[in-house]
């Protein structure tokens, strides 16, 4: 009996630890690389670039607007069109402060619109 359950722990702790170096071994191996631009030391533009082999290439890209206190207003992520060369948007994150609060509101870019569409259910407004 006490061979079973010491069987029985040896096996578990070996598929925890299996599970631990699988997860950290896939976030080693994500290649991502971050290039952020800044204007008076705010951050306005990050790119992210994706390497792949020896080659690295252009992956999502996010633009930051600022209010007069420097608190962030808008958020727009776009993700890199390889077939036509260019950016596309994706996500924008718009930001809304009063005294008490800020709400986030997420809007996902139509490309048949051919503009961002609000998405209420992921509207949320915290106290500061």
């Amino acid at each position: 009996m006490k061979a079973m359950n010491f069987i029985k722990t040896l096996l578990v702790i070996t598929v925890v630890l299996f599970a631990n170096v699988t997860v950290f071994a896939r976030n080693l191996n994500n290649n991502l690389i971050y290039n952020a631009e800044e204007v008076n030391g705010v951050k306005v533009a990050e790119t992210v670039y994706k390497m792949e082999g020896n080659l690295l290439t252009k992956y999502m890209k996010y633009n930051y607007k600022y209010d007069e206190n420097n608190q962030i207003t808008e958020n727009i992520a776009q993700k890199w069109d390889a077939e036509n060369n260019c950016w596309t948007n994706d996500l924008r994150i718009s930001y809304t402060y009063d005294n008490k609060s800020v709400t986030t509101e997420y809007s996902k870019w139509n490309k048949k619109k051919g503009e961002f569409i609000l998405i209420p259910s992921m509207t949320v407004t915290m106290d500061k």
